[in-house]
């Protein structure tokens, strides 16, 4: 008898935790939605024109100053962006501002008008922690549940972002610590990312999707041209996450006033256009990527990626890192192919996986959203690339609010 009542309490617990869950996460997630199927008809509409208005591209380094002025004015601790939410979901006790939202929406899509190298994620990040703030705030949850909700926030954003709700649910739980997941936020994370993704899905927003080709016959041969393009792959995303730490501090050093110093960096990415006579590696740079998956791509066209990229985000521009890391795997992907003598539609989609894993340190979100982007028939393959790229990318990723729970390793020990 004692056992059935335990049974029962445990039943109705369970039950009551999923419908408050339910409910939390579905009015988080009508918000997140809202907000990120937005931006991205915003961005969709600010891409075309850039394309169409190659003029826009020379106004970059005022936008920039315009971008760093606002920020300096009304942002206050919202500069510090996805690091700011990472933090807050870890259980720090800073507050996410509602500006927040306006500053990163306008920041990026003022990046991508005029032409910066950046990506999407970062935005939908940090609006979708900010929401789930505020939430949080008027329901007066916990400092448990808060933290809960802000997880559900990062997996929403993602989620809607990119139209991939599993991977959006684990990178929630997976980008806060190294080595660790947030296994008490699960169920909360999932309704999150599958009910943000829906709401996008019916604003009617859609998202890219590409081919990945079959793998060759399996063999001890195709194993190990895998394990050099993995660990190829996870040090490019250790290169790119330095990179811009390295930057960063360049500028700041050198350039304090974050006005001037944005000025001066859209400066230098406006002669680097223009030094190499090549605009395609601005914005989203997404024809690269169908470049890279039917084998059209320079073979350097990753670095040239890496290097916009990198000097727009470490001068202040805002937008995130991810695209940019699917453009430039893709890219080295490609490149790699025919030295490896692999089918460069496979090698492409495997790259653009496993440069976003060695920089983001988050392996089985990565695992997933390979599966969610280009089906299970290369399952075991993506599998392989992340944990390979992961090992070799160090113990710091592009967010340094991203705690160090287990450590990789001797090779990292200094990390």
């Amino acid at each position: 008898m004692q056992k059935i009542v335990v049974i029962k309490n445990n039943v109705i617990a369970i039950a009551l935790y999923s419908i408050k869950w339910i409910l939390i996460t579905g009015v988080l997630s009508l918000l997140i939605g809202f907000v990120t199927a937005f931006f991205l008809t915003g961005l969709t509409w600010v891409s075309k024109q850039q394309s169409a208005y190659s003029w826009l591209f020379y106004l970059l380094p005022f936008g920039g100053a315009l971008i760093s002025f606002f920020y300096k004015k009304m942002g206050k601790n919202a500069i510090q962006g996805n690091n700011l939410v990472i933090e807050q979901a870890n259980g720090a006790d800073e507050h996410i501002p509602l500006r927040l939202v306006p500053l990163t929406l306008f920041g990026t899509l003022m990046t991508h008008l005029l032409g910066g190298s950046a990506g999407r994620e970062g935005t939908a990040v940090q609006m979708g922690g900010s929401i789930a703030e505020h939430v949080g705030q008027l329901l007066h949850l916990n400092k448990a549940s808060r933290k809960i909700v802000i997880i559900c926030g990062i997996s929403g954003g993602f989620s809607a972002v990119f139209g991939t709700p599993l991977a959006g649910t684990v990178f929630g739980l997976e980008v806060l610590a190294l080595g660790l997941i947030r296994h008490e936020a699960l169920l909360p994370s999932f309704f999150s990312a599958y009910f943000s993704n829906l709401v996008v899905k019916g604003y009617g927003v859609s998202h890219i999707k590409y081919t990945m080709a079959l793998a060759p016959a399996e063999s001890f041969s195709l194993f190990f041209k895998l394990l050099v393009a993995g660990a190829l792959f996870g040090l490019t995303g250790l290169i790119f996450s330095r990179s811009i730490v390295v930057i960063k501090k360049w500028y700041t050093k050198w350039m304090p006033e974050p006005v001037i110093r944005t000025f001066i960096g859209g400066t230098v990415v406006v002669l680097l256009a223009l030094i190499i006579n090549n605009r395609s590696y601005l914005g989203l740079s997404l024809p690269l990527l169908d470049q890279a998956f039917s084998g059209e791509a320079h073979p350097f066209d990753f670095l040239g990626k890496l290097v916009f990229t990198v000097f727009t985000l470490g001068s202040g521009y805002q937008g995130g890192e991810v695209t940019p890391l699917f453009v430039i795997g893709a890219t080295l992907g490609s490149s790699l192919a025919s030295l490896l003598y692999l089918p460069v539609g496979f090698l492409a989609g495997l790259g653009f996986i496993g440069v976003f894993t060695g920089a983001t340190n988050t392996p089985i979100a990565c695992f997933i959203m390979g599966i969610e982007l280009f089906g299970s028939e290369n399952a075991i393959y993506l599998f392989l690339i992340c944990v390979i790229s992961y090992i070799c990318s160090g113990n710091s990723g592009i967010y340094s609010a991203q705690k160090v729970g287990i450590k990789k390793g001797v090779l990292f020990e200094a990390d």
